[in-house]
């Protein structure tokens, strides 16, 4: 069985991207690793050469920043495709990470465990990965309905499959969901968690590519040095992680420089999301919207 990993990345450094950690973390079970890096203002094209010259293989692109294709983040699943036509066909299967998204060491052997269960059974177009989304500080998880709480991130290596709508799934030929097979892994989303100042250059950046006329709620000035920041406070409800980080992550934890505390009791859910999960709770019926068809 052969495994090709693959993402897409821009402004790595600029904006702080765990994407050395990401690829990093899933690269023990991949034969080979492609990254579209796009044209970037810093030095992510040097960041990605230098993590592994045996496994990663670099196919440089230009994004498109028409407003067409920021509409929506278009480009974002555009840039994704770029990287998964560029796996060889002797490749089984290909394993998706984004640049905020790390994989704990210790589910690399179930993923693999699944690779090698379904390889055969061309019924099988990718498996279903669990998500922890964590937010502030790498202390605290999102657990309000609002986050996503599955993906698909290993998908076969059929050029039939393509990025969905702004690289959240995939879809094949022409508008069709995935038959996937959940797995007991989980991917854990990083996005969330960084510096304020930084995760709010971030936040506008990512935001222009949805053409949003509200940028940005969270903002709050220091009156200090005018500088602005990412308002964390601002969110409805949270947990705290009580678990370890994939080994990737420690030098990174290691590193954090600011605070975030956050009360867990104060909970601000919207009527919206607490029927959602009264009705999944107690009646079993699920209406969350869902990018593929478990099999």
């Amino acid at each position: 069985m052969k495994v090709s990993g693959f993402t897409f990345i821009r402004n790595a450094i600029k904006f702080d991207y765990p994407v050395v950690e990401a690829i990093k973390s899933i690269l023990p079970i991949c034969d080979n690793f492609f990254v579209a890096v796009g044209n970037s203002d810093d030095n992510t094209l040097d960041l990605i050469q230098n993590i592994d010259k045996q496994k990663i293989r670099i196919i440089e692109t230009v994004w498109d920043d028409s407003l067409e294709m920021k509409k929506g983040g278009k480009v974002f699943a555009s840039e994704t495709d770029k990287a998964f036509k560029a796996i060889p066909m002797a490749s089984d299967w290909a394993f998706y990470i984004q640049g905020d998204e790390v994989v704990h060491e210790k589910y690399l052997d179930t993923i693999y465990s699944a690779m090698e269960q379904w390889k055969e059974d061309m019924s099988v177009d990718g498996l279903l990965f669990n998500y922890l989304h964590f937010y502030g500080s790498y202390d605290y998880i999102g657990i309000s309905p609002k986050w996503y709480g599955h993906e698909i991130r290993v998908i076969r290596n059929d050029k039939a499959i393509y990025s969905f709508r702004d690289a959240q799934g995939f879809r094949k030929r022409v508008d069709e969901k995935l038959n996937v097979k959940p797995i007991d892994a989980y991917v854990y989303h990083y996005g969330w968690v960084k510096e304020p100042e930084k995760m709010m250059k971030k936040a506008i950046n990512a935001n222009s590519f949805y053409q949003e006329k509200n940028i940005i709620k969270q903002v709050k000035s220091k009156e200090t040095s005018g500088n602005i920041e990412f308002d964390y406070s601002s969110i409805d409800s949270l947990s705290l992680f009580t678990d370890t980080h994939p080994k990737v992550m420690q030098n990174r934890i290691q590193r954090k420089n600011w605070n975030f505390e956050h009360d867990i009791s104060f909970n601000k859910l919207s009527l919206r999301y607490k029927g959602k999960i009264f009705i999944k709770k107690y009646l079993g019926i699920n209406t969350y919207y869902e990018n593929y068809r478990i099999i």
